[in-house]
């Protein structure tokens, strides 16, 4: 019995070699490939992805018109993610048929899965009332940027699954892409509470978003739970969690953790003027005077560092050193004058 299914695939076979070197196939062709298909069925069907696409080529090299099996050939091609041929015999499946709905389908996908947004919509727009497509085009959208189209179809999405958490991370994204921090603060946290993997990172930008819009308090709690749930701990990580302890009274944790940046760090400028900063806004000025004071030491022509330094010293009630030291800054930086008629003009 074998010996037999070898003569007959190598007779097969010796068939695809004469089509090659003739035109038209003959109805005897055809009938060689639907044999050589119904065999990469067959291999499907036992998951033999890379037997099946063999079969289903010598199915297309006997009769090249053969729609069918450039569509099979996609699909076991999908299965061994190998996309690019798969991509390919659907493109000339389309050809061949415009209306089959599973060619249009999986072109589609992967349009998107190839970031090529224009065309996956285009595809998606050729499949009648699938959720499926809705979706695509909705994805397509958003990843162009494109909220005005992206969010009424993401709202539409919802209606029908209210527990999509891509969808809700996605409009929580296209809102804060629009700076509308409310909105997407809801959808985060949406997203977070029905999220089954714990994703800790969307965890940690809803923390980011308190932060940029000072609410502190939520801020610290936010990046705790991120922390919590296995977030990276990386410098800007702790930098982060470092001010908003600062931001939210914490200054004992705040500062340990910042100091343990700065000894990583020893010439970052800029964090220890940010901690001179919160320093000052909290009205702890000896504090904010020590972080100036480094300053200086680092670079004593520091005008930003000698006016702030100038601030403290009024503040704490010294206000003849403190006016000279500022006098002293705007000599280093002029555009710190600027500065000065703000503060007399807000009364500070």
């Amino acid at each position: 019995m074998k010996k037999c299914l070898l003569i007959t695939h190598l007779l097969l076979l010796s068939i695809v070699a004469f089509t090659k070197n003739n035109h038209t196939p003959s109805s005897d062709h055809r009938d060689s490939a639907m044999l050589f298909f119904q065999q990469g069925v067959t291999e499907n069907s036992l998951q033999h992805y890379a037997v099946a696409s063999n079969y289903f080529d010598s199915a297309i090299a006997l009769y090249p018109e053969y729609e069918d099996a450039y569509k099979q050939k996609a699909l076991v091609n999908i299965q061994m993610r190998r996309t690019d041929v798969a991509k390919a015999s659907l493109i000339k499946a389309y050809e061949l048929d415009t209306t089959d709905a599973v060619v249009i389908k999986q072109l589609a996908q992967l349009y998107f899965d190839y970031r090529q947004f224009p065309k996956a919509i285009k595809f998606a727009k050729k499949c009648a009332n699938s959720d499926v497509s809705e979706r695509i085009i909705a994805m397509s959208y958003y990843e162009q940027e494109d909220y005005g189209n992206a969010l009424p179809l993401f709202q539409d999405i919802l209606t029908k699954n209210q527990t999509d958490v891509t969808v809700l991370y996605a409009m929580a994204r296209s809102y804060l892409d629009m700076e509308e921090y409310t909105k997407s603060i809801n959808y985060y946290k949406a997203a977070i509470k029905l999220d089954t993997t714990e994703n800790s990172r969307w965890v940690y930008e809803l923390g980011l978003i308190y932060y940029n819009n000072d609410d502190y308090t939520n801020a610290l709690a936010t990046f705790l739970k991120a922390q919590d749930m296995g977030y990276a701990q990386t410098n800007d990580f702790n930098e982060n969690i470092g001010f908003a302890y600062l931001y939210a009274g914490d200054f004992d944790k705040g500062e340990k953790i910042l100091l343990t940046i700065i000894a990583m760090r020893p010439g970052d400028k800029e964090l220890l003027r940010d901690m001179a900063e919160v320093f000052y806004t909290r009205k702890l000025y000896d504090k904010s005077l020590d972080y100036c004071q480094k300053l200086i030491e680092m670079d004593q022509s520091d005008a930003k560092a000698l006016y702030q330094a100038g601030l403290c010293f009024q503040k704490k009630g010294d206000k003849n050193k403190g006016e000279k030291m500022c006098d002293q800054a705007i000599v280093l930086d002029p555009s710190l004058g600027s500065l000065r008629q703000k503060r007399t003009e807000m009364g500070l």
